[in-house]
């Protein structure tokens, strides 16, 4: 079964990607599972200068998920590109890379140091962070969002993927503004602002006392967002919050997703994106697809439902964005 996708000017093999901060450099996955196998790595953030992150406690493990506030700690976009990259190249797998600035000119920077280097398949802004100071500022502001993408969009020929936070009012309405900044596709959903308290000790469990939930707590949301985005844009979305199995992939795809990342479940169930991508053929089938786009925004609504939650009428028909026909990858 052709599983590949087609986002941008990018053919990635399959739909299955690891997301960023959850899977390392790859390096370390090496005896766990066959990296070679997956549709994309996004490796950790970078920022143009070196992070020490945020205080510790930096992680707290929650009743349907995890808290984290790592603060985008990195060695800055000089050591990734010595120390990283050239491994990462090696691999075979696109490789998406992860970039987050505290300014305009910033996130134009480190497109522009990226730009044209072998290896490389895609970049991925980071405008989602609830972890660090301004982290969100580009992600909930629709003006700010377009203004920067299109400063890296006028720095780069790579493809670029918009990831965006579930922390806003209208998530769709941050999504259009990254598609008219240049956007080839957005990634839904970095994670849910949090927190953890010891109520004995009187004290927050996280060292920067708010964070970000990950894990199957947030699926619903992820899938609403997903959801909105893909009636809202004529891009691509790459759905990521929750995903841990066959099924919450599957789910992702129906709502309008084109791909989805695996984060979390990766630092329970090391080999659960292998473990997804094996079934992923199989549920296909189920449904009678012969190719991935083939499911892809196909979600029936009753009729008269689902006015409120994307501000017009829906049929219960696929949706239409960008190019879904995916055509077979030539690698």
């Amino acid at each position: 079964m052709d599983l590949s996708v087609t986002i941008g000017k990018t053919c990635f093999p399959n739909p299955i990607m690891v997301a960023s901060g959850t899977f390392g450099y790859a390096r370390e996955m090496e005896g766990v599972l066959d990296v070679k196998r997956l549709g994309a790595i996004v490796p950790k953030t970078i920022t143009l200068h070196p992070r020490k992150g945020n205080l510790p406690p930096r992680t707290v493990e929650t009743s349907a998920g995890l808290l984290n506030s790592i603060g985008l700690d990195n060695d800055g976009i000089d050591a990734f590109l010595a120390k990283h990259m050239p491994y990462l190249a090696k691999i075979g797998v696109p490789i998406v890379v992860s970039i987050a600035g505290k300014t305009v000119a910033e996130f134009a920077e480190l497109a522009a140091r990226l730009d044209g280097h072998p290896g490389i398949a895609a970049l991925e802004l980071n405008i989602s962070c609830p972890n660090v100071s301004g982290g969100v500022d580009f992600g909930a502001d629709a003006e700010m969002c377009r203004r920067v993408v299109r400063a890296v969009r006028d720095r780069t020929k790579f493809t670029i993927f918009v990831k965006l936070t579930p922390n806003v009012t209208d998530i769709a309405q941050i999504g259009l503004a990254a598609e008219e900044g240049g956007a080839d596709a957005l990634t839904a959903i970095n994670t849910c602002l949090g927190m953890a308290v010891d109520w004995r000790g009187r004290q927050p469990r996280l060292g920067n006392v708010l964070g970000g939930l990950s894990g199957p707590a947030i699926k619903p949301i992820a899938l609403r967002c997903v959801y909105q985005l893909a009636k809202s844009v004529n891009i691509p979305v790459i759905g990521v919050g929750g995903v841990a199995s066959v099924d919450d992939c599957m789910e992702f795809f129906v709502v309008g997703a084109s791909a989805v990342q695996i984060g979390t479940a990766s630092f329970y169930r090391p080999t659960a994106v292998i473990d997804i991508l094996d079934q992923l053929p199989a549920a296909l089938q189920a449904v009678g697809a012969e190719r991935l786009s083939d499911v892809v925004g196909t979600l029936r609504l009753p009729q008269g439902a689902g006015q409120a939650a994307c501000g017009g009428s829906l049929a219960a028909e696929p949706v239409e964005h960008g190019d879904q026909t995916h055509p077979k990858c030539s690698r």
